[in-house]
């Protein structure tokens, strides 16, 4: 069988990873990938979002299956082109990437089918987006309509930054067109956590869960970013818990999407505020979380590729995932600047040290290959330190541990991830 990957971030090494696993994969290409997905898939030079250029592709080679990783060619309509065309897709079509592309829609649609997120309001106006601030008080979350890369929600602590963030997204544009909308809504408070699940129309098959770090400093300080780093399993979601989010979330939302008339196949993320053991859905998106997907997949003791052909062909009731007992963390080296501007071209050391690793494996996000063949960062969020442990405390120090051997000019991380599933116990 034949696998086309589109995407180039950390994620999409991890799917490449895991999918390379598998006895049913005889190739994998990967577009237009990075550096160290060069050493697994064969990369080819076609932008994500180039729907028509991948479709060629495709048809070319002889794809079996493409795997679409990030949100953008899913909201462009990648899926519906490659199924107008007979070609085997794994993701969600543009109808049903809608929960994800726009916020509006998102948080109608639980207000529609009675899914419990926190209160809010839609502004196309600046003045009435901001007399509504005004009146409401900090803390309040700012959230950009469309895609904005994982950076377009601001939790703003007090007036002053609430002002500023409203004013970034809809007179600078600082996210473009994704900025013409804007949705205000509650300060839930709580421990976030991210749930997913594989869904194929029908039936809902959950994956282990994970718990992400937005923000770029310790102590969830600073702006938000695509993700910082993660671990699996997130002790908050007990059983408990999870009971309630397949009865409060799951099961309204497949009702939703049946009355709507949503074919929904692929995986859906979950990004969840757990307030007093109940879950608040913060937002959803259309694919694997990033950097959720490195640790999640780490602990996967199933064939990712039989899981995801089967979603993509209604097959889904077939599949029984198995897991790993290991907990899995995964830390993500960033550029000295990052979200904000940061300087591309910096040498990479000390990656060969963990090659051929069972416990540890570094994802490459933000990489690529300079004329003397070496390792270079190119990007926000270059490098995502994944490693297995007995338990989270084991994997986070065999993560940090890895990481010590790697260094590139400017290198930044997080020193406290998964530090509040330690403290929890």
């Amino acid at each position: 069988m034949k696998v086309l990957v589109v995407g180039s971030g950390g994620r999409e090494h991890a799917l490449v990873w895991k999918l390379s696993q598998s006895s049913r994969v005889d190739k994998i290409f990967c577009a237009p990938g990075n550096a160290g997905i060069a050493e697994t898939a064969e990369c080819v030079e076609i932008n994500a979002e180039d729907i028509e250029g991948l479709l060629n592709f495709a048809k070319y080679e002889g794809i079996d299956l493409t795997v679409v990783g990030p949100e953008a060619p899913l909201t462009k309509g990648i899926v519906d082109a490659f199924v107008k065309e007979g070609r085997r897709i794994f993701g969600p079509d543009s109808s049903a990437a809608r929960l994800e592309g726009s916020k509006v829609f998102a948080k109608d649609f639980m207000l529609k089918y009675g899914i419990p997120t926190a209160e809010y309001k839609t502004f196309t106006s600046y003045l009435h987006a901001e007399e509504y601030i005004r009146l409401k008080g900090a803390p309040i979350v700012i959230k950009a309509d469309g895609l904005a890369a994982g950076k377009g929600v601001v939790v703003a602590e007090n007036m002053d930054d609430a002002i500023k963030a409203l004013r970034m997204i809809m007179k600078d544009r600082v996210f473009g067109d994704a900025g013409e909308r804007v949705v205000v809504e509650q300060c839930l408070k709580g421990e976030e956590a991210s749930f997913m699940v594989l869904i194929d129309g029908k039936t809902v098959l959950p994956l282990a869960s994970s718990q992400d770090h937005k923000r770029v400093f310790d102590n969830d300080q600073g702006p938000n970013t695509g993700g910082m780093g993660a671990y699996s399993p997130a002790p908050v979601i007990s059983r408990r818990v999870k009971t309630r989010i397949m009865d409060s979330i799951i099961n309204p939302l497949m009702k939703g999407l049946k009355r709507e008339r949503i074919n929904y196949r692929g995986v859906l993320y979950l990004g969840l505020m757990i307030c007093d053991g109940r879950p608040y859905v913060l937002e959803f998106n259309c694919r694997f979380g990033d950097p959720e997907a490195q640790p999640v997949l780490m602990r996967l003791n199933t064939d990712l590729f039989d899981a995801l052909k089967a979603t993509a062909e209604g097959r889904l009731r077939e599949i029984k995932l198995r897991w790993r007992r290991d907990a899995s963390v995964c830390v993500v080296l960033a550029s000295s600047g990052y979200p904000g501007k940061y300087e591309k071209g910096k040498l990479i050391k000390g990656l060969e040290a963990l090659k051929d690793r069972d416990d540890i494996v570094v994802f490459h996000a933000g990489t690529d290959i300079d004329n003397d063949g070496n390792f270079i960062t190119s990007g926000g969020r270059v490098l995502g330190v994944t490693a297995l442990g007995r338990d989270i405390k084991a994997a986070k120090e065999n993560a940090y541990k890895a990481i010590k051997k790697i260094r590139f000019e400017g290198m930044h991380y997080r020193k406290d991830i998964a530090d509040k599933a330690i403290k929890r116990g």
